[in-house]
Order: C-alpha cells, then structure tokens, then sequence
C-alpha cells in the first residue's frame, strides 16, 4: 500500500499535488492501494474545512484512493507504543526545561557547530524519574550505528547516528511528533513505498530509527522527490483562479525533471510510460511559460462541449467558437475574457456606429443560414456595404471587438444565437 499525507493546516501547494499524483501512479503501476492520510494531530494548526478541500482537489485531478485514514483516530496507539519503546529502554523521558535547551543551541551556534542533545536524561534512575513532578517529553534514544536508506531517487543515503540525534517522539501534552506518528502509521497501514518531498529526507532515518526498535522488520521502500525551485508555496487552488485545467497541472508537474514520453498526456498515458528512477535527482524549476503552453493544447484536446462549460455555457458550437481564440489565449481566465464580451451590450466606436446599425437591422430580418459565406452574401447585398466598410463593422457586431479569429468560425459559433448577440 502507498500512503499520500497532507496536512489540513493550509492549502495544498503543487508540491504536495506532485507527491499525490506520483503515488497514485506508482500505486496503479504496482497494482497497490493507495490511501489518504490526514495528518491532523497538531489541532492548534488544523483549518476546518480544509481536510475536505484536499479530497475535493484530487478528485479534481482523478486521483482515486481506497479510502482516508485520520492520524488523529490513531493516538491510543500512538501512546502505547511510546510506552513499549520506554519500557524496552529504547526511549525515555526527558526532563530538560525549554530554556535549558535554548541556552545550548545559542552556545552551538554561537561556536559554529549543529546543535545535538546531549543526552543528559538518557541514563536517568527510576527514582529520578518516579520522582520527578517537572513536565517530560519521550525522545528515543540515537542508534548505536549508521542507518543507511536505499532511496529509489537519490540513492542510497546514510546517517551518523549524531545526524539522527536523541528526538523527541513524544510532547509534553503526550501527543505524538510527525516523525513518531508517520512512523506508527506507516506500519499499521502495511506500507510498502514512501514518495514524498525530499525536504523530508532527514526525517526517513529517525522513522527507520522507530521502526527497528518496535521490531517491525517489513521493508519500507522511499522515494524522495527533488523540489520544485521558484514555485513560491504556489497553492492549486490559485492555479485553477488563473485558469489552469487539472489534466494541463498534471502534465506539467509529471513532466519536470522527467524523462517522460511526450510532451503532452493523460494521467493514464503516464501510469504506462513513467518510470520512478528516472527522475531528476536535482531540484527542478517551476516555469509558467511551459505550463501555459502545456494548459492551451489540453483546453484544445477537451470536446467542444465540455470546453464551453469553463466558459459559462453547456453547448458545443459555443465550444467550437472557444476553440476559434486558442491560438490568442493560454488560460480559461483569458479565454473567458474573449467569450464574456460577445454575449454583453457592446460598445461601438462612433465611427462605425452608422455601419453596424445597418448591419445589425438587416440580421434581425435576415432568414437563417447554415454557412457563413451564404451569410455574408446576404448582408452585404442588403446593405450595400463592402470591404473593411463591412467587415470590421460585421466584426463589431458579432464581437464587440476590432481583431479576432476568421469570422467564419466566429458565425458558425453564434448562427443560433444571433438574436442574442445583436442586441
């Protein structure tokens, strides 16, 4: 089983879109489930709501799991295995008070050096502890030897047991830390790779650390991902008020730092060609000029029909007269702008008021045409004008604009509206 595990304390960013769509790949690759984790156990941090928002964006993006666990639901065990890891010396309590610990990170860093515990409650008596009325956190104790991880991406990586430390897996309120809680969770769910961030890489360690001293022997395998640079916390839902489409994020963010078959896919062409490998092991740029390109050619791919849905109508030839300004747009925000406008009171220059008058009385008594050139033929000859006389006024009518797509597309997209659009 795969695990993806957002945190309901802010929006989902494309990073986090990334690791959810990987996993749900690979879990299709391997023919694995694929569960959604919400990871909740830091209530002071959790925003209402926005657990229901993550599951509502991947299904935006047809990411299916088999169902959602909360990390919440699980503190009982959580506790007890705190409880087996201080009774088998494999952890214990730490008395040392906030400020203590302050104080010794100011003097490591004022000497230049990484601030490490220095285990001064590692080896307390049980009448020290017993006796002791000050708050405790649970630290595990550091590993006696290097703790190496096969990553499926960068390698294989290896940890000092100084790099690990004595942390801390347990608060003074007895709620679990990220690490110690991902690390029980990941062994009562059974999971058999680990995709995620590789801001998280200094985390795998510390959770093998966990895992080894609970006895729990089944491999876990990891994958960490390079970072995307100049993303800025970019959340989806900023790109989707832009105007990007979800297949069109998708492509992309499976596309950086890959080798992947093509330019432009499904998410189902990608669970054939993607290989987990072969990722870049260095960070990646976020570039929106890629991405625009990416969006125009999937809003192109999308059936006339459904495209016009993204632009407030539920019919196909609205859909092909979208389809006619894709080579002027990149985005459903513009490609909104193009269409809005024709279906509102125009504003006509005074200097073809005259013209399009002309024009626009002559549609209203005109019998309707299947074809343009038919069309034109028949406004033309009733109003006697010609050329750009007729043309750009015509243009006006239809668009309320100076420049645009033939206007042959632009007819075969209005011709049963027409009525409505002269007004």
């Amino acid at each position: 089983m795969l695990r993806f595990a957002p945190s309901p304390t802010g929006d989902l960013h494309i990073e986090n879109l990334r690791v959810a769509l990987f996993n749900y790949i690979v879990a299709r690759q391997r023919n694995e489930e694929l569960v959604v984790r919400i990871e909740d156990t830091d209530k002071k941090k959790n925003i209402d709501g926005k657990d229901q928002e993550i599951l509502d964006i991947l299904d935006m993006f047809d990411i299916k799991y088999s169902h959602t666990v909360y990390q919440s639901e699980n503190i009982k065990y959580h506790r007890q295995m705190a409880i087996q890891l201080l009774q088998d010396k494999r952890a214990f309590n730490c008395f040392c008070t906030p400020e203590t610990l302050d104080a010794q990170r100011a003097e490591a860093k004022a000497n230049k050096k990484t601030y490490r515990y220095d285990d001064h409650c590692t080896e307390l008596s049980p009448e020290q502890t017993i006796d002791n009325n000050n708050p405790f956190v649970i630290r595990m104790k550091k590993p006696k030897g290097d703790i190496t991880i096969e990553d499926k991406i960068k390698g294989k990586l290896t940890f000092t047991p100084d790099e690990i430390d004595s942390f801390i897996i347990m608060g003074e309120e007895k709620f679990p830390t990220y690490n110690f809680a991902c690390a029980v969770d990941d062994m009562l769910s059974d999971i058999s790779l680990v995709i995620r961030e590789e801001e998280h890489m200094d985390n795998t360690p510390r959770q093998a650390v966990i895992r080894n001293a609970l006895g729990y022997t089944t491999e876990i395998e990891y994958a960490h991902l390079p970072k995307i640079a100049d993303a800025d916390a970019l959340s989806i839902k900023s790109l989707f008020e832009e105007g990007y489409l979800p297949s069109a994020i998708a492509n992309y963010l499976i596309s950086i730092g890959n080798n992947v078959a093509k330019e432009i896919f499904t998410l189902d062409e990608a669970i054939e060609f993607l290989d987990l490998e072969k990722i870049s092991k260095s960070s990646v740029k976020f570039d929106i000029s890629v991405l625009k390109n990416i969006n125009r050619q999937h809003m192109s791919m999308l059936d006339d029909k459904e495209l016009s849905k993204y632009v407030g109508f539920a019919d196909a030839q609205i859909g092909a007269l979208a389809k006619a300004y894709l080579d002027e747009v990149e985005t459903l925000v513009e490609l909104r702008s193009k269409i809005e406008p024709i279906f509102k009171t125009k504003e006509i220059p005074l200097s073809y008021k005259e013209n399009t008058d002309l024009i626009k009385d002559c549609i209203k008594k005109a019998p309707y045409f299947e074809g343009y050139s038919e069309f034109e033929k028949y406004v033309m000859t009733e109003t006697g004008l010609k050329g750009e006389d007729f043309l750009k006024p015509l243009r006006f009518v239809l668009t309320g604009t100076e420049n645009g797509p033939d206007l042959s597309a632009i007819y075969n997209g209005l011709k049963d509206v027409l009525m409505e659009v002269i007004k």
